[in-house]
């Protein structure tokens, strides 16, 4: 075979094998994502929302579903339209509220669960593994919510396709998560002023206490000094004694601390952990800095670990 033959052969077997995986991709269309519909007996809002929370994910959950999953789809849904619509129901979740989370992820869970043992190539059991844990428990997530998570880690700690080191893990997660949630009064802690002066959080009296874990020279806790001192609403409310702000620093290097007073408010409680409990993870799981926890007049949470964007929404609109 001369090497023009030769050349024409080879392209003639490329071009028959890209047809054949043109037609095994023309074998499946993919589905649109099966929406949730709403019973025309719900009217009110919280209750659309709450349907919505608990019910959104039951078309692609559906055991009797028998549709490809792949590396691009999920019974038969785009991978990245399921994940799109993953983001949307955090949205709803927030909207929803805490009283529903539990019911609401115990639903989809289930009934994820319920795909894999009916088919463990359906892949949708797994899938949701990977979306709690990236938009729920990824400190970085603008997402994160870890009173949410809780509600999905708890279960899947007992899950049994986990080894015994996997679900060490998922256990100490769910015990992390547990700490300080929504709705529950904040744990008492010591710190100290820079003058070495000892007080408790408890001690700081105010309708709202935003209790600020930050470091010297992080610049995503400078970003958030910024706000916190420029956003005219928010700044108002500070300046009124409406909002204390309790900025505390739990790492070692306590003269970095102290070079960066200037910086900081001078009507804010800013102090650090003289007794280093806070980094334990015994009384605040604090995984990431900058961490923000919004407390209510009695320190109940009402914000945990909170986004930045979420809490200052959420004082603006206070």
């Amino acid at each position: 075979m001369n090497m023009r033959i030769k050349q024409i052969f080879i392209l003639a077997v490329m071009l028959l094998a890209a047809g054949c995986r043109e037609k095994k991709a023309e074998r499946f269309t993919a589905l649109p994502f099966p929406d949730v519909q709403l019973p025309s007996m719900i009217s009110g809002q919280q209750e659309a929302l709450e349907y919505m929370a608990v019910n959104y994910w039951n078309g692609i959950t559906d055991p009797s579903r028998s549709y490809p999953s792949d590396s691009l789809l999920v019974s038969g849904v785009r991978r990245g339209d399921v994940e799109q619509k993953f983001a949307d129901w955090t949205s709803i979740m927030e909207y929803a509220g805490n009283g529903i989370w539990s019911k609401a992820v115990g639903n989809l869970y289930d009934r994820a669960l319920a795909c894999e043992r009916k088919d463990t190539a359906s892949q949708v059991f797994e899938t949701f593994v990977d979306l709690f844990q990236k938009y729920y428990y990824d400190p970085n997530s603008p997402m994160r919510n870890e009173d949410v998570y809780y509600h999905f880690v708890s279960r899947y700690a007992s899950y049994e396709g986990l080894t015994d080191v996997e679900k060490a893990k998922y256990e100490r997660e769910a015990r992390l998560c547990a700490l300080n949630m929504i709705g529950t009064r904040a744990s008492d802690f010591r710190f100290a002023d820079r003058r070495g002066n000892i007080m408790n959080l408890y001690d700081i009296k105010a309708e709202l206490t935003l209790l600020f874990f930050s470091n010297p020279g992080c610049e995503a806790c400078m970003n958030i000094i910024s706000v916190l001192r420029e956003d005219p609403v928010i700044s108002s409310m500070v300046a009124s004694g409406r909002i204390a702000v309790a900025n505390i620093y739990i790492d070692e290097d306590i003269q970095a601390w102290r070079s960066y007073m200037p910086v900081y408010p001078e009507e804010w409680y800013n102090g650090f952990d003289p007794d280093m409990v806070l980094r334990s993870n015994e009384t605040y799981a604090v995984r990431a800095i900058p961490s923000l926890y919004l407390l209510d007049s009695e320190k109940r949470i009402i914000m945990k670990d909170a986004p930045e964007e979420r809490l200052f929404r959420y004082l603006s609109s206070y």
